[in-house]
């Protein structure tokens, strides 16, 4: 997989140390994934992506090669047969699950916590050990959970199978079909979760394979939570917030097509896709002359919404030259923040979710745009320039905007885009 950060310094070091937590192949492990301490009692740690766009700012060009390296071993399993859907877990892997399912030509259909009101919900399930375990498919349109051939569900990473499992219960009782694909970017199941999938698989009466850029496995000790616990009080506090000038704040309005897509929130065909992209490739074009001189870029998507944001900071990387220009998204996730070199999360940020303002929000790893993080520089990546794109009014988006201006010592730009609407 060429998605990798070369010569990044290990960012699971700390965490690895204080939980006990080891990985069966550390060094793959570690070009690939870091490790946090997660805001949660069910759970003790987080593996933190190099390559998701999600927790830390990434290229994107090095995110999109991570979903065709997912896609390329789909494709490998099912020797050469395109899917009849693929669908990406929210809001984690709507990204990933895109970019997998362009680079197999196939559909594309991600889960969703923001029912729309006005489609019907075709499936439901929950998340056991997530902080927020509901998910929602919302098929409209050409695309729909009854096409032909394997389907194949895409999440980041793979600890225990329970998930997908859940959802292939589901959807083969109500849309029974021979086979059924994992993908994932890392697939760390112990032996006792891999005998249980197999088991549990075998009872569903359904062929379930799993295709995964990295197999290994993490071994946790029995007192795992304790020490999690204990982790979070040992750990230094968060990075502090800037102190220099904040940025201003620029809405650009009207960037993206009429009547382009923008998620596969109620499914995209392959030619949707397409359209997505060129749609993106477009309002980068109108776009660019606002960030031309800028030392660095930031793309925000927020929550689901992670492949259009992708793909317009790809574009936008292209138009830039000589700029450096990074993606990442905002999440739901609370994790814990603590400014050590060693550890994933440096910082945190939260602010009311532009969508649902009775909720908090968060990212994570900005970077200050003036004083330089110390012991290594894999989340140095300062920015003159925030590029935030939403599927809300920008008004909405204000309070994100405005918890954004001290880490674009240039401007924040906000991109607001149409919110998925079901095809016609």
């Amino acid at each position: 997989m060429t998605a990798v950060v070369s010569g990044a310094p290990s960012l699971g070091g700390t965490v690895s140390g204080l939980l006990d937590v080891h990985a069966a192949e550390p060094d793959r492990f570690a070009a690939l994934c870091g490790l946090a301490l997660r805001d949660n009692p069910r759970r003790a740690h987080l593996v933190v992506s190099r390559v998701l766009g999600k927790h830390v700012p990434v290229a994107p060009a090095d995110v999109l090669a991570a979903g065709d390296a997912l896609g390329d071993a789909v494709a490998a399993l099912l020797g050469g047969t395109v899917p009849g859907l693929v669908v990406g877990y929210c809001e984690t892997a709507t990204g990933l699950g895109h970019a997998a399912a362009a680079r197999l030509g196939a559909p594309a259909l991600s889960t969703t916590r923001r029912v729309h009101p006005g489609v019907p919900v075709a499936a439901a399930f929950e998340e056991e050990h997530s902080h927020a375990v509901a998910h929602a498919l919302q098929p409209a349109g050409p695309v729909g959970l009854d096409a032909p051939g394997p389907l194949v569900l895409v999440d980041d990473e793979l600890t225990s199978g329970r998930t997908v499992l859940n959802t292939v219960a589901e959807l083969h009782a109500r849309w029974p079909r021979e086979r059924y694909v994992i993908g994932t970017l890392l697939d760390a199941r112990p032996p006792a979760a891999r005998a249980a999938f197999a088991e549990r698989a075998a009872a569903l009466g359904v062929r379930v394979d799993v295709a995964a850029v990295l197999t290994t496995a993490l071994a946790l000790p029995a007192d795992v939570l304790d020490r999690a616990a204990a982790a979070r009080a040992a750990l230094p506090a968060a990075a502090p917030p800037p102190a220099g000038a904040p940025g201003a704040v620029r809405v650009h309005a009207g960037l993206w097509p009429a009547g382009a897509p923008t998620s596969a929130r109620h499914g995209l065909t392959a030619a949707g896709t397409v359209r997505l992209q060129q749609a993106a490739g477009t309002a980068a074009a109108a776009l660019a002359p606002a960030l031309a001189g800028s030392r660095g870029v930031l793309v925000l998507g927020t929550e689901e919404l992670m492949y259009a944001p992708t793909v317009l900071a790809a574009a936008l990387a292209g138009r830039l030259a000589g700029v450096p220009v990074t993606t990442q998204s905002t999440t739901r996730s609370p994790v814990h923040a603590a400014d050590d070199p060693g550890y994933a999360v440096r910082r945190s940020l939260a602010f009311p979710a532009p969508d649902e303002p009775s909720r908090l929000s968060r990212v994570h790893n900005l970077a200050d745009p003036v004083a330089v993080p110390s012991g290594g520089r894999w989340s140095d990546l300062r920015a003159d320039d925030v590029v935030v794109v939403v599927d809300t009014p920008a008004a909405d988006a204000a309070p994100l905007a405005g918890a954004l201006r001290p880490f674009a010592a240039r401007a924040v730009h906000v991109v607001p885009v149409p919110l998925s609407e079901p095809a016609a």
